[in-house]
């Protein structure tokens, strides 16, 4: 979602009611008892974050404001966890743009490291009351939450940032409309290093990612494109010609950003599977 469409909100008997505040995370709106949303903002690579928040395996490791526990927004949140009312996460994936999660659970409130610890599920239960705990019930049902998250917003993150940062373009084809542009794995997610950054993905057309990911075509680590020789040969009307094997040879154009390239030795190994396959 855009940032400006979160700012300005929506309508309420008459009154304009903002869902996300362009200044901080924890935000309450003026109507409000209780603050309605939490934001993480997106990481920009080279600019540190003014707060590091972290999606870990026991949820969403929400930083307070400031240090003071007894701030009035670390108190609002506090105030929301007690009385188990869920609020809006909005978690950054690029510069103004926003994924929304809800609802999302104060589960735990741990003021010697300055943090809450929040849930984002339908399903979250609860049991028992106290300063600060109100977490759920069940532990497989913890763990499915924080994975089915955790899953969600790095697809979702990955896609964004690496198509922002090959300018909304297929890296072989140019091609700019973003609803058919996806984030392909150089090393995939179950690979020790599949990490979901920017390193590890190049921005593809759904026809290249196919191709890609089914090794018709490979990446050297020197960024030189090259289509499977089989295919390569093959005889099968224009988009073939133009839409693959015309490929063949020309160089991945790639981010201007040196952090932001592909990682040579992420394509390395994946150009040796390449191989293999032909």
């Amino acid at each position: 979602m855009p940032r400006e469409t979160l700012i300005a909100g929506f309508q309420f008997e008459g009154r304009r009611v903002p869902v996300m505040s362009p200044q901080q995370g924890i935000f309450k709106p003026a109507i409000m008892e209780l603050p309605l949303s939490l934001t993480t903002v997106p990481v920009v690579p080279g600019k540190e974050r003014p707060y590091e928040d972290e999606i870990g395996e026991d949820g969403i490791r929400y930083r307070y404001r400031g240090t003071d526990p007894n701030h009035r927004d670390n108190a609002g949140v506090r105030l929301a966890m007690l009385r188990r009312v869920p609020l809006v996460y909005f978690h950054g994936v690029v510069p103004g743009r926003y994924q929304a999660e809800w609802p999302a659970y104060v589960a735990y409130d741990d003021p010697g490291s300055l943090t809450f610890t929040v849930l984002v599920d339908t399903r979250v239960s609860f049991q028992g009351q106290g300063d600060h705990v109100a977490e759920d019930g069940r532990e497989e049902t913890r763990r499915y939450i924080t994975a089915a998250v955790q899953k969600r917003l790095h697809q979702r993150t990955f896609r964004q940032r690496v198509i922002a940062a090959y300018r909304e373009h297929c890296a072989i084809c140019r091609l700019r409309h973003q609803e058919l542009l996806e984030a392909a794995h150089i090393l995939p997610d179950g690979h020790p290093r599949g990490m979901p950054s920017i390193p590890n993905g190049i921005a593809l057309c759904k026809l290249h990612h196919a191709a890609f990911d089914a090794h018709i075509i490979g990446v050297t680590p020197d960024y030189q494109i090259e289509v499977r020789s089989d295919v390569l040969v093959e005889e099968d009307g224009p988009m073939l010609l133009h839409g693959l094997q015309g490929f063949h040879g020309a160089t991945l154009r790639t981010p201007r950003n040196e952090a932001l390239k592909p990682s040579r030795d992420f394509l390395a190994e994946r150009y040796e599977l390449f191989r293999r396959s032909a």
